[in-house]
């Protein structure tokens, strides 16, 4: 168990990459650990999970990951709940072989089904009333679990001007953004999200892109700490992730491919700037989909070249899977814009 433990720790770290002179990368190989870990261990302090108990969470398919082998070396039991559109048979496997009990609703519309996977969740809940619910897009103790990545951070890189990352609940990027910036305020912040999501002002709608965007605008999103949203459509972020794999020998998942074609952008265009992008995961998850060609060919639009730069827009304004936008968000929130 304690070894096992100490893997897992160790495992939840990224490595460094550095993809120009002014750009470098934290790349996980599952970043979801960092908060997952976190938010189990203080609920055992907070007594809200004991020993052998039962946890609970809705999820898209890393966290659930996460959690599920934290359950497996500490012996608690898992439920989780997903939609058909987010989760694959590869992660369904992986989470059932470690353990976990999987509830998947429909998800027609391709949207994520975020209120059906609540409502299936708080009926969990009625009939298990003692289980530990994480909430990760709303527990603080997700961003908080962040302040290892920044120490990391510290340790390696000295004071970064630019922070880049992609957005699913917030705990991320705000939480890392946070700690940073109360040692360098004037830090950069710059969300990466895609079309048809909620959380900088879009309808939420179908989405390709998984792993990042959302339906609902978690807590943990704290819009006014973002100078800077890049709206990035599922294919420019699948080239991105094959020129990031064929470049840099990175093999990513498409939402790192997607924070890495805006990061290399911003530090192009801002050589006098030392820049950090965080990549969340690896891309074995993928071999089917991004990393293979005959699927990418089935894909309406591909192939796609990797674009040059965004389209700068002058109000939220959702476009198609092909296409890469940024608006200036100025520290403010859905309402200013």
């Amino acid at each position: 168990m304690k070894h096992a433990a100490n893997f897992l720790a160790a495992y939840e770290m990224p490595r460094p990459v550095q993809l120009r002179r002014n750009l470098f990368a934290a790349f996980f190989p599952l970043m979801k650990l960092l908060p997952a870990r976190f938010m189990l261990d203080r609920a055992v302090d907070e007594g809200l999970l004991k020993q052998g108990g039962h946890i609970i969470e809705t999820t898209s398919g890393t966290l659930g990951l996460a959690l599920a082998m934290l359950s497996a070396i500490r012996g608690y039991k898992l439920n989780l709940v997903s939609a058909d559109s987010l989760i694959d048979d590869v992660m369904l496997r992986r989470l059932t072989s470690l353990g976990a009990t999987v509830n998947i609703v429909g998800d027609p519309g391709k949207t994520g089904a975020q209120i059906e996977r609540v409502n299936a969740l708080q009926e969990m809940r009625r009939q298990m009333p003692t289980a530990f619910w994480p909430h990760q897009y709303d527990n603080p103790h997700n961003r908080q679990a962040y302040g290892r990545l920044t120490e990391w951070i510290l340790d390696r890189f000295g004071q970064v001007d630019c922070l880049i990352g992609c957005v699913g609940s917030g705990g991320s990027l705000c939480g890392t953004g946070g700690f940073l910036r109360e040692m360098f305020p004037q830090l950069t912040m710059i969300a990466v999200d895609t079309h048809r999501s909620s959380l900088f002002g879009h309808v939420p709608g179908p989405r390709l892109l998984r792993g990042m965007g959302n339906s609902i605008r978690p807590a943990n999103l704290w819009q006014n700490m973002i100078d800077e949203v890049h709206w990035v459509g599922a294919l420019p972020a699948f080239a991105a992730t094959r020129q990031l794999y064929r470049d840099h020998a990175v093999y990513a998942g498409p939402t790192s491919g997607a924070a890495a074609l805006v990061a290399g952008w911003y530090a192009q265009t801002n050589p006098e700037k030392k820049t950090l992008v965080i990549l969340p995961d690896e891309g074995h998850r993928y071999q089917a989909t991004v990393y293979d060609d005959h699927w990418l060919a089935l894909q309406q639009g591909w192939p796609l070249p990797v674009p040059s730069g965004p389209e700068t827009l002058e109000r939220i304004e959702p476009r198609g899977e092909e296409a890469w936008t940024r608006l200036a968000w100025c520290r403010g929130s859905t309402e200013d814009t």
